[in-house]
């Protein structure tokens, strides 16, 4: 695997962590009875998103180190995922 291909999945993992995390423990002006005129009830009061941001980046580190660690093992690798045998023979 490249710096590259580190790089890229590391940001996919840390997106998509983001978007599971987001959500969770969020108070939203309709909660906290506290709506401001304009804005829908389920927007967000207190979001914690600096918090958010460092569990998300914690997450994305375990997750990228057993998933860089399984890829650059070769426990699993593309043509394992060739279910429809267009990859060329290996050798």
């Amino acid at each position: 695997m490249s710096i590259t291909g580190a790089a890229v999945l590391f940001a996919v993992i840390w997106f998509m962590t983001l978007l599971v995390v987001l959500p969770i423990r969020i108070k939203t002006q309709g909660d906290l009875g506290d709506i401001v005129p304009g804005t829908h009830a389920g927007a967000p009061e207190e979001h914690h998103l600096k918090k958010k941001m460092w569990i998300t980046t914690g997450i994305t580190v375990v997750l990228w180190a057993i998933i860089a660690g399984i890829i650059l093992s070769g426990v699993i690798s593309v043509r394992d995922f060739d279910w429809l045998n267009q990859l060329e023979p290996h050798g």
